[in-house]
């Protein structure tokens, strides 16, 4: 039977409200109590390892052991040894026998992070203990068997990786058996407020300092840059600021004095679409564009007007204009300036080349429904239409769920 989803948010430590982050708790609670395989995917930061502990938290081996092993820290040479032990005299150095992690997780789970950085030699003998239970020691001739349950993570796609000879296809198809992808940061902007409240309470707490919160400007400034650390850095951001302004109210200009002094990751970089015909290429970084400002506008109200839709209603959070920041020499780091959204078009025609209005609503109201599984009720509320237009709109375009 699945576990409780609040139960998952509350015990877990995953924070957010946005649906991004309700989907991950909800298949974390829906698989916890099964002893099957689980890929974690996602960048660095996300918070795989969180996932990885809550689905061991809420499974039937929550009383055994939980055994982390990052595998891009172990040298290749040693990691045979590490996972699976060796005997004493196997190799230089060896001077007792000696049990791995494997055996170190019986009868509970072992969390292999990073698990694309493994040797493709080792990959073959992973492969055998998930499927077997059965492994030998290093030097040893002994067939030996463990009941663990194995959650693996990584940063890398498995699937390039593996059509590319990096990763052995048999050892991701057993791995990716469930996968549950950790949404990047700016994937799920809305959580920023909560993030932020929680870290900063929490930090405060730790080291009896005084948490004033942080000003609709500062927020606003939070959720336009690109985090390209993830909550990892947010997290860092917000405890370093607050350990230089305990008991101040956090500014613009504090946020931007803490990223001069070059703290924090720059991320200029445009997103750069490969392996795709240039016309789709656009067409996807059009809407990317458009879902960060939909998510950067909570009560956003839009109207049939000309054939598209329309924003009028804007964030308190994102007030006109952005307040400029670092000046001369400084490092501002953002990707989406959100600052002019009423005194320019939306969308530069220029910039996407031959694409019509409806196009574009027509691709973004399918963004929406695959969001919200089709969901109508709830699609309409996101993109502030009545149920009546959306059901109209998707006759229309043709986006009936099939």
């Amino acid at each position: 039977m699945p576990v409780n989803l609040d139960a998952v948010q509350r015990k877990s430590g995953i924070i957010g409200e946005s649906e991004a982050i309700r989907e991950v708790l909800q298949t974390i609670a829906q698989i916890a109590t099964t002893d099957i395989t689980v890929l974690v995917t996602g960048e660095s930061g996300t918070g795989k390892e969180m996932a990885a502990k809550a689905i061991h938290q809420h499974s039937r081996r929550k009383f055994e052991p939980l055994i982390t092993v990052n595998c891009g820290a172990i040298p290749a040479g040693i990691i045979e040894s590490e996972l699976f032990g060796h005997k004493k005299g196997s190799f230089t150095g060896a001077e007792d026998t000696r049990k791995g992690y494997f055996e170190a997780a019986d009868k509970g789970s072992i969390f292999l992070d990073e698990i694309g950085e493994t040797p493709l030699e080792t990959q073959v003998k992973l492969l055998r203990v998930i499927e077997t239970g059965e492994f030998m020691r290093v030097g040893d001739n002994v067939t030996r068997r463990v009941d663990v349950r194995v959650i693996a993570a990584t940063n890398r796609n498995l699937g390039v990786e593996t059509r590319n000879n990096n990763f052995r296809q048999d050892l991701y198809y057993r791995l990716k058996t469930v996968t549950i992808r950790l949404p990047a940061l700016r994937e799920h902007i809305s959580d920023i407020p909560v993030l932020v409240e929680r870290f900063g309470l929490e930090f405060a707490t730790r080291n009896d300092l005084i948490f004033k919160g942080f000003t609709p400007e500062a927020m606003r400034l939070l959720k336009a840059y690109d985090w390209p650390g993830n909550v990892r850095e947010l997290k860092n951001l917000v405890e370093s600021v607050l350990a230089l302004n305990s008991g101040i109210r956090i500014t613009p200009e504090i946020l931007a004095e803490q990223i001069q002094m070059g703290n924090f990751a720059r991320n200029q970089a445009l997103p750069v679409p490969v392996d795709k015909p240039p016309e789709q290429a656009d067409r996807e970084l059009v809407l990317r564009q458009l879902l960060y400002i939909r998510q950067d506008i909570s009560d956003l109200r839009q109207v049939v007007a000309g054939g598209g839709l329309l924003p009028q209603a804007v964030d308190p959070y994102l007030p006109s204009p952005v307040p400029e920041v670092g000046g001369a020499g400084g490092v501002i780091g953002y990707t989406r300036d959100i600052s002019a959204i009423e005194e320019r078009p939306l969308i530069d025609p220029e910039a996407i080349g031959e694409i019509t209005i409806e196009e574009l609503e027509k691709e973004y109201i399918r963004e929406s429904l695959a969001r919200f599984n089709h969901n109508r009720r709830r699609t309409a509320e996101a993109l502030g239409i009545a149920e009546r237009t959306l059901y109209r709109k998707i006759q229309t375009y043709g986006l009936e769920k099939r």
